[in-house]
């Protein structure tokens, strides 16, 4: 919730960009890390939506997201997904945080300035910033069958926290080749344990024929958002 509050205004941009690009059409939006609804929330108010397939691993938050989107007059546009995504079919344990958006499968380096600066600001609204670990399914996102029905994916949005690649190599390339615009965020700092940098990130799009087109950074954290586009060569 915290974190939200200060991001408004990065969604308000991003919503710009969209909204200028993508002109009103009626979207098909793959959400991967939907937590509790925030970006399909965003999404739903702002543009013209066809279908979300949306997909979250934490089965609590999950439940959350549930009620939530029960609730809302966009609710039969929706597929919600209680999965994880990656590059592999498996089972994988979700490390949890109280502040449940920063939630990852990867480790965390508790000695890192950033983690310690995060764990004292969260401290005052919770005794212990992380919460146990949680056993989820993850499949790549080409094994969900949902995925072939959609003519097209205008965006594709990824919040991970570290595991972003993962999620791009679980794509075939006719599914690469549904999709107009990835949408996802990238942390500098060294608290998460990833096994990519932001370089192997590009490297791996350009390679799929997307560009960046659009980045912002995010407030008081080594994180930049990123959109790239698809470029038809």
């Amino acid at each position: 919730m915290v974190i939200s509050l200060i991001d408004t205004k990065n969604k308000k941009k991003i919503i710009i960009f969209f909204k200028k690009e993508l002109n009103e059409k009626l979207l098909n939006i793959i959400d991967v890390g939907a937590h509790k609804g925030e970006t399909i929330s965003l999404f739903c108010k702002n543009l013209t939506i066809n279908k979300i397939l949306a997909f979250e691993p934490n089965p609590i938050v999950f439940k959350e997201l549930e009620k939530k989107i029960k609730k809302t007059n966009y609710k039969n546009k929706i597929n919600l997904f209680n999965l994880g995504i990656g590059d592999i079919e498996e089972k994988k344990d979700l490390l949890t945080f109280n502040e449940s958006s920063s939630s990852t499968y990867n480790t965390i380096d508790e000695k890192t300035k950033y983690y310690i600066r995060k764990e004292k600001f969260l401290s005052l609204f919770s005794k212990n910033i992380l919460k146990k670990k949680i056993s989820t399914n993850i499949l790549p996102l080409s094994k969900i069958n949902e995925i072939n029905n959609l003519k097209n994916i205008d965006i594709l949005k990824i919040d991970t926290e570290g595991y972003e690649l993962n999620v791009l190599k679980g794509i075939s390339k006719d599914h690469f080749n549904k999709i107009k615009y990835i949408y996802f965020e990238h942390h500098y700092d060294l608290m998460i344990k990833k096994n990519y940098k932001y370089s192997d990130i590009k490297i791996f799009l350009n390679k799929n024929n997307f560009y960046l087109t659009f980045k912002i950074k995010m407030k008081f954290r080594k994180t930049f958002e990123y959109i790239y586009e698809k470029k038809n060569k």
